[in-house]
């Protein structure tokens, strides 16, 4: 039996992830990547699969306290870990991952001189993944010294690795230099920091050209220091038509062309002419750029200034040149290998709105992210670690896996300066007093943004620079060539679904699979692939090379679900159900080479419950059943919606074994309830908050259900396992035993019940749309049930205002309803707040009502509306039932009144 099979260091995870060594930032800063697993369970998850459970207690004490104080630092308690593994695996200890991404769990266990193997489809993951764990690792003292480092006189006595990759850095930015200058010239004795560019789009008024601009600012105004600030105004010539930038000391007086009408609740910018003043609505100026009517206006060039960071002015006449030289240069430059042109000419795939965002304004290829001196600069860096990568190898007798190592990190600081020199960079204008900089284009996490305002750096040392993103991935790599020694991990291309080892081989796989539809590994890559290819052609062609049509990665096997915008009109093969299949048989791959005592650990983080019920189905037809399953929050955070998820569970998984007896579904839910409440203690130890208690409680069903071959009800039916989903999350809420003024929480109605738990966990924070799905399951309760009592908000779903709420009342209305309505009656006094209580026929004896109105006030901010309301509320409870009493009192005597004038004889009636 393997530790992670009855006990994992939950705790110590959850604290080192989220800052420090365990949060894993040092690794993930070498090289551009997304979804980054945390170092610390990263080690946790290797140390736990590999050490064994010993049944000695004394043995099993000895051994957690050894992890415990391992968890403690990067390199902790390393020698002394090699050892138990040793101890344990006497043949020698082999460890699998089969979605590698950028290896970060090969990475621990080769730091452990386990034999680790990382597998993944994408090959710029691959490249990501050899970077930080193979090079790192790799001896190098043989290799034949670099000329030009010798030549240029670099002494930097970091290493043999280290010391290499800053020559060749500092080598390719040098050359770089030289063969791109003349686009880039100086003013002045000193070339531009860099350059703002303007999309320009024909009014459908007035027609002619005008900028689309998104801000103005160009440097906040810092009394302090005595800077005045700057930004720009467009002046335009109605007369002739033109316009031009001008830079103005100060705060802006004048807005930008793209604003956001008053009236919008989206964020959606028109476009305003200022020669005419005509608007063009989002729909309208985004159909003209798809169509092609776009083009790019150089607006001003930024230099760095020694008082105020950096200084904005008017572009030269020999800087517009220079734009038009680009031009042709670019237009002149040869292929670099037949069906690899100069621009890149991969097309962007159909539907790729929400990734690539640039396709929704007329970019078709990857080339079209950038303007032209913009790819010119990318060509010819690409020519120039091209051409070094042959020169140090055939020239030089350097080896073809050190020449990998070395060109791999410079196109580590070509995708790192990728992010920062696309039609997507923004400038970043600070208001806390650091000077401006230059944003890069994933802002929301994998989606590659677009900005008709865009900023392209130029050839200083400023941000954004060859020189600034040098020093960056220099400082990463030195975290890592500083780190305890290891032996190289195996890092290669391939599929999750036909691995290329043998059967029973390995001692444990542990893995962090795509979580189905959060992150578009591949989409997001293929612009770095594009690139890449043109850097590695020459000494790496196998990274060329791929099946697609469109000359991007590979995408037949990607396991992930694709949100694609054009399903009506197109087909992308990468649903639910290509997911399941491609998990199924990634799952039932690790199955067939773990070895015979080893274990299968997976990493998984999902708030959907469609997704768990899919992984549960996946993980039975690899014929796997959970053994252990841990909690621990992983991750910061981030808005509802987001790829950010706070809690992952670390879950080990065996062979099922053979003769599993059927279970009886009424038995099976009472396991599920006890391993749920057992497993309590432990999680509120790690310091997980009822909301995350809820997703773990995920682990352990799917344990007990895992137990059996089949659960059948008492007609002899098969059980869907994904119920018991959902009696662990009611176990999860029992076992939290809540107690509202003396009354608990499951004597409520099952509406109130739903609500009074949603305000517990989340107050009025958004919350993602498939948690209230959860929740709803839990409780019994549709989905249509839960209006009025949630609300939709900005990518996700949030207790809703008692303003918004609607209904009719009656007796029958439900406590959380009745509060609702007095809530939203409490601004139009106690006589409106009285008629609800009458139209429900409740007063101020009802327990439950004053229980769940003083418990929500509890929950929310004092500033809160309804807080403010229902707080109130309870404080004039008595004077609320004297407005009642005399409201039925005075029904009463006008039902009496009514009653007595039917009553009344009339002269016109007769016998």
């Amino acid at each position: 039996m393997r530790m992670i099979e009855r006990w994992f260091p939950c705790t110590e995870v959850s604290e080192a992830s989220s800052s420090g060594w365990g949060s894993g930032n040092q690794e993930a800063a070498l090289f551009t990547w997304f979804a980054k697993r945390p170092l610390a369970q990263a080690k946790a998850a290797v140390l736990t699969s590999l050490l064994p459970w010993p049944e000695d207690v004394e043995e099993q004490r000895r051994l957690q306290n050894l992890v415990r104080r391992a968890m403690a630092a990067r390199n902790g308690m390393n020698a002394e870990l090699r050892a138990e593994i040793a101890v344990a695996h006497p043949d020698g200890a082999s460890m699998l991952d089969l979605f590698s991404g950028r290896a970060m769990i090969p990475l621990e266990a080769a730091r452990l001189s386990v034999k680790a193997y990382g597998i993944d489809y994408s090959p710029v993951a691959t490249l990501a993944g050899q970077l930080l764990a193979d090079f790192p690792l790799q001896d190098w003292s043989d290799e034949p010294l670099l000329p030009f480092a010798a030549r240029q006189g670099l002494t930097f006595s970091g290493g043999r690795l280290l010391d290499d990759v800053r020559a060749v850095l500092d080598e390719v930015g040098r050359r770089h230099d030289e063969q791109i200058a003349e686009v880039y010239p100086e003013v002045d004795g000193r070339r531009a920091w860099g350059y703002l560019w303007a999309s320009t789009l024909p009014c459908q008024e007035c027609g002619r050209r005008f900028p689309l601009t998104g801000a103005v600012v160009l440097r906040h105004p810092k009394p302090a220091t005595g800077d005045p600030g700057q930004h720009y105004c467009i002046d335009v010539d109605r007369q002739t038509g033109r316009f031009r930038a001008t830079v103005h000391a100060g705060a802006p007086t004048g807005q930008p062309t793209l604003r956001a009408p008053g009236s919008s609740k989206t964020g959606a910018k028109s476009a305003i002419c200022p020669f005419c003043n005509h608007v063009h609505s989002t729909a309208l100026h985004r159909r003209l750029s798809a169509e092609g009517f776009r083009e790019d206006v150089l607006l001003l060039a930024a230099d760095l200034d020694r008082d105020y960071g950096k200084s904005f002015r008017e572009p030269t006449s020999d800087e517009f040149a220079a734009i038009r030289l680009a031009e042709e240069m670019l237009a002149a430059e040869p292929p670099f290998a037949p069906g690899i042109p100069a621009k890149p000419d991969e097309r962007i795939p159909v539907g790729n709105g929400s990734v690539v965002q640039p396709s929704l304004y007329g970019a078709k290829s990857y080339g079209d992210l950038c303007n032209d001196r913009q790819t010119l600069s990318f060509v010819r860096l690409c020519r120039v670690i091209s051409d070094l990568g042959i020169e140090i190898m055939v020239d030089h007798g350097i080896s073809e896996k050190y020449t990998a190592a070395l060109v791999g990190y410079a196109c580590a600081v070509l995708v790192r300066k990728m992010k920062r020199s696309t039609r997507g960079t923004s400038l970043m204008v600070y208001n806390d007093g650091r000077s401006t900089g230059v944003n890069h284009i994933f802002g929301n996490e994998a989606s590659i943004s677009f900005s008709y305002d865009y900023f392209e750096t130029g050839l200083t040392d400023g941000p954004g620079s060859w020189s600034s993103l040098v020093e960056r991935t220099m400082a990463a790599l030195r975290s890592q060539t500083g780190r305890a020694a290891g032996v190289p991990a195996d890092i290669s291309r391939g599929s999750a679904t036909s691995l290329p080892i043998r059967d029973n081989s390995v001692s444990a796989v542990v893995t962090d699979p795509p979580y189905d539809e959060m992150i578009p590994y591949s989409d997001a890559s293929d612009l770095f692939y594009v690139w890449l290819k043109r850097a590695l052609f020459s000494t790496q062609p196998l990274f060329c090379f791929t099946a697609d049509p469109d000359g991007v990665q590979e995408k037949a096997e990607e396991a992930i679900v694709k949100k694609f915008r054009a399903r009506s009109t197109h087909f992308d093969h990468r649903t639910s159900a290509h997911y399941d299949d491609m998990i199924a048989k990634a799952f039932t791959e690790a199955r067939r080479v773990v070895s015979t005592d080893g274990v299968v650990t997976i990493v998984f983080g999902h708030g959907d419950p469609d997704v768990w019920h899919r992984l549960l189905g996946a993980l039975t037809r690899a014929g796997l059943v959970l053994t252990g399953s841990w909690p621990a929050k992983t991750e910061s955070g981030g808005s509802a919606g987001s790829a950010n998820i706070v809690t992952t569970l670390t879950m080990s998984c065996r062979p099922a074994p053979p003769g599993r007896p059927a279970g009886r579904a009424n038995l099976v839910e009472a396991e599920v309830r006890k391993e749920v409440k057992a497993r309590i203690p432990m999680w509120e130890a790690t310091g997980l908050a009822p909301s995350d208690q809820l997703m773990a409680s995920a682990g352990p069903a799917m344990e007990a259900v895992g137990r059996y071959a089949q659960v059948l009800n008492h007609l002899g039916d098969p059980v869907d396992p994904a119920h018991y989903l959902v009696v662990a999350r009611r176990a999860v809420e029992e076992a939290a035993a809540i107690v509202i003024d003396h009354l608990p929480l499951e004597t409520f109605d099952e509406r109130t019940r739903f609500a009074l738990s949603w305000a517990r966990l989340y107050r009025r924070a958004v919350a993602p749309r498939s948690e209230a799905r959860w929740q709803a399951l839990a409780s019994d309760l549709s989905t249509d049930e839960l209006k009025g009592i949630l609300e939709d908000a900005d990518k996700g779903v949030r207790l809703g205002y008692a303003k918004n709420w609607k209904g009719a009342l009656s007796e029958t209305s439900r406590t959380i309803d009745v509060a609702m309505a007095m809530a939203k009656a409490w601004p139009e006094g106690l006589d409106a707040v009285a008629e609800v209580l009458v139209a429900t026929g409740r007063d101020t004896a009802d327990n439950y009502l004053w229980a769940a109105i003083g418990y929500l006030s509890s929950l929310l901010p004092e500033a809160d509306p309804d807080a403010v309301a229902w707080t109130s509320l309870v404080r004039g409870r008595s004077g609320i039932g004297a407005v009642t009493r005399g409201v039925v009192s005075a029904q009463r005597e006008a039902a009496k009144l009514k009653e007595a004038a039917n009553r009344q004889p009339s002269l016109f009636d007769t016998d």
